[in-house]
């Protein structure tokens, strides 16, 4: 009888343990949270990519040089935001964009049989129904970069300000009548090398931006004697994502 026992016992012994370490097992599972908190980037970065819609206006026109119908443009690319303090809301970005713009207005931009450009105004009694040029340029932003953001803030006040640097690397003239179109892509006159200066401000996702050209668009060209010195000023909404 006391050999059943101390037989029983071992069994009860052996095969308890197993279980006592699985409910051990189980509970320490159990005593896991559902959710891990999640970990705050103290090395966080903003508005890393951009987007904006502007509408465009021509300045510093020749009095016989209008601008008709709808002028826009759109934008878009890509800054490298640097902060310069440890909250992070103070930075240096630079970046590379695509941008392109639309400008309807009067002014007739052809060539001569010799090649030589045209510029000429369209008065009202010529038949026509299109006249604009448009551009496309590859872009370089250097922003001055102020925000309230935080690394658990989303919606924040901003205001970035800088310069634009950008090349022309696609230029079409555009001029359609009954019966009749002229395209142009090569003016000699055309300065391909853009600089302007850029406003931004707004809270969370609506932004207004500004940007003016630093420099003429067509800085050697004439009509009727007088310098064609176009300078461009854009105005819109610029969004934000990352």
């Amino acid at each position: 009888m006391n050999k059943l026992l101390k037989i029983f016992i071992c069994l009860f012994v052996v095969f308890s343990l197993p279980l006592s370490a699985q409910t051990e097992e189980e509970n320490r599972i159990q005593s896991i949270p559902d959710s891990v908190p999640s970990v705050i980037d103290s090395l966080y970065r903003e508005d890393q990519f951009y987007v904006g819609l502007t509408f465009n206006l021509i300045n510093n026109k020749p009095d016989a040089i209008s601008q008709s119908g709808f002028s826009g443009g759109i934008h878009a690319g890509f800054t490298r935001d640097f902060p310069l303090n440890k909250r992070r809301n103070i930075a240096i970005a630079v970046g590379l964009g695509w941008s392109l713009n639309s400008y309807s207005q009067n002014l007739f931009i052809g060539e001569d049989e010799a090649g030589e450009s045209i510029f000429r105004e369209l008065t009202n009694d010529i038949d026509y129904s299109t006249n604009r040029f448009s551009t496309q340029l590859v872009e370089a932003p250097l922003e001055f970069r102020w925000r309230t953001s935080t690394a658990e803030t989303y919606k924040f006040w901003r205001i970035y300000t800088g310069l634009r640097f950008g090349y022309i690397y696609h230029f079409k003239s555009n001029f359609v009548q009954p019966g009749n179109q002229v395209v142009q892509t090569d003016v000699p006159e055309l300065d391909r090398f853009r600089m302007g200066a850029t406003f931004t401000f707004g809270f969370n996702t609506f932004n207004f931006h500004l940007y003016y050209s630093l420099n003429s668009l067509f800085p050697d060209a004439q009509l009727n004697g007088e310098t064609i010195d176009f300078s461009v000023f854009r105005a819109g909404l610029m969004f934000y994502i990352l």
